[in-house]
This record gives structure tokens, sequence and C-alpha cells, in this order.
């Protein structure tokens, strides 16, 4: 069976009317069943797809990789006017009201009133709890909660449960996508606020141990001590995956320190990038 990923929302573009916003989504075709995993913002899902040629009405299934913002703010839009019945996977986390304080002396909202506003009412039968993972479609698993094996990959930044911002969240609705290949899982990142080593340990596991074969998505590794990024790399290098995809919210200084540590694997990808692989 082959599978399909096309990245529809990233923060850069790559194609003739293609546009880029702080944001992640992808439209992943297994066979001749489809998913949406993610929405973006709310600017570029809806027009991408029309572009690239996607009916978002033909899927299958939603899946969320957690509450934020760039990640669900579509989602409304989604479910009103395309996707008016396909289940809805995720963690029940998902539904907390979330806040940012990464900028200096600002805390902000960053979830959006769909899921924070009694979420789990307002999906009513079309939520799915994904908290300990599932098979959307099949042949193509959604991770559920991640366990913490590596306690120094925290989630990537400043993120509380509350206005005050003395209630940090520990983002507990993190969930990535993966598929199995000949070479080994193909895994789909939202942020990895889970920690992209944790989640891969997690998958692993799930998986009896298979080998990583691709990682792609956002890392948020972006404010990530020396430290960190150094056991990231060799976490990575002990891995021994052939194919690394960072984008969104990994950093720039850390895509260029992954380039530089595994050249030849690490590659770049836009809204816009496809790729098909033959699952098994």
């Amino acid at each position: 069976m082959k599978v399909s990923i096309t990245l529809l929302v990233e923060n850069t573009a790559r194609g003739q009317g293609i546009i880029g916003e702080h944001g992640l989504a992808w439209w992943i075709t297994a066979g001749d069943r489809s998913l949406l995993f993610d929405t973006g913002q709310g600017m570029a899902l809806r027009h991408n797809a029309k572009v690239l040629g996607i009916d978002l009405s033909k899927a299958d299934a939603i899946v969320l990789s957690h509450g934020h913002y760039d990640h669900v703010g579509a989602l409304d839009a989604v479910v009103a006017n395309d996707c008016k019945s396909c289940p809805i996977w995720v963690h029940p986390a998902a539904f907390e009201k979330k806040y940012s304080a990464n900028i200096p002396g600002k805390v902000r909202c960053i979830s959006v009133p769909l899921l924070h506003d009694a979420g789990e009412r307002r999906l009513g039968e079309r939520f799915r709890n994904a908290k300990d993972g599932g098979e959307p479609i099949p042949g193509v698993f959604v991770s559920g909660e991640v366990n913490h094996r590596f306690l120094f990959e925290d989630t990537g930044g400043a993120f509380y449960l509350d206005p005050e911002a003395t209630v940090p969240d520990p983002i507990a609705d993190d969930m990535s996508i993966y598929f199995d290949t000949p070479e080994g899982l193909v895994v789909i990142l939202g942020c990895a606020h889970a920690g992209v080593l944790n989640t891969i340990a997690h998958i692993r596991h799930k998986t009896g141990g298979r080998p990583v074969h691709v990682v792609m998505g956002g890392m948020h590794l972006e404010l990530a001590s020396a430290e960190r990024m150094e056991r990231t790399l060799k976490g990575f290098r002990d891995e021994g995956m052939q194919e690394l995809y960072p984008c969104h919210c990994t950093g720039y200084q850390a895509r260029i320190d992954m380039a530089v540590a595994l050249p030849g694997v690490v590659r770049m990808c836009a809204a816009g990038s496809r790729w098909v692989y033959e699952a098994v």
C-alpha cells in the first residue's frame, strides 16, 4: 500500500500559488483513505488544498497533534465547510485553555474557543479520545500521549494553563502520526512538545522496537540549550534514520546544527512538499 504525504501548511511555501503561515497541517492518504493531521491557523489550509487539488471533504478522519492555535486554528472552518461528519481524534488535554509567556512581559491565550470552550461536548459524537493512540485510517496510527523517557526534553517554551502564568502546561496532548515501511517507521510530528526523542522512543516501543526511517515536522528546538541540542543530535545519530525534515517550530539554528551533524540526512520541506512511501 502506498502512503502519500502532502504538507499543506507550514511557515514557508514552495510552488506557484502556495502560501505560507506560521502553522502546520498535513494531508495523508493510505490506499483509498485519507486524513487531515492538524489545520494550521486558518489562512492557508483551504487555499493551499485547492491549489494542490486536494478535496478536504474526502477526509475520513481529522487528527489534532495538540491544542495550540497554529495547529487547530482552521478546525472551525474545516468542520463547518469541509469535513462535516468525519471523526476527530484528539487528546482530552487539548480541550484545556492554554497560554504562552514566550514573549517577555506578555501572556497570551494560544488555544481556540472550539476546543477550550466545552470542546468535548461541542464535538459530540465526532470526538475520538486519542490519549491511548489508535488507527484513524488503516495502516496509519496516532501515537497517543507520549511517555517521557528523556527528562532533558522539556516542552520547548513557557507554556501555562492559566493567564497568570503560574501553572505550567505539560502539553500532555502532544501527539504524532506514524506508519511502517520496509525500511522502518515514518514519523510525522506536530510540534513534538513531548520531545522528539521521547516521541521516537514511545513509538518504537509501541511497534515492538521497529527502526525509524523518516522523521518530519516541528521539533520545538528554537530555545533548546546547547546541551539539549547536543544530546538530540546524538539521539538522531544513534537512531540511524535516513531522512529528517525539520520544519515549523524547529528553529533556524537547530536546523543548521542538524544539517552540519547529519549531512545528507537533513532535508528541506515547505508547504507544497509531497512524499510517497510504500507501507507495510
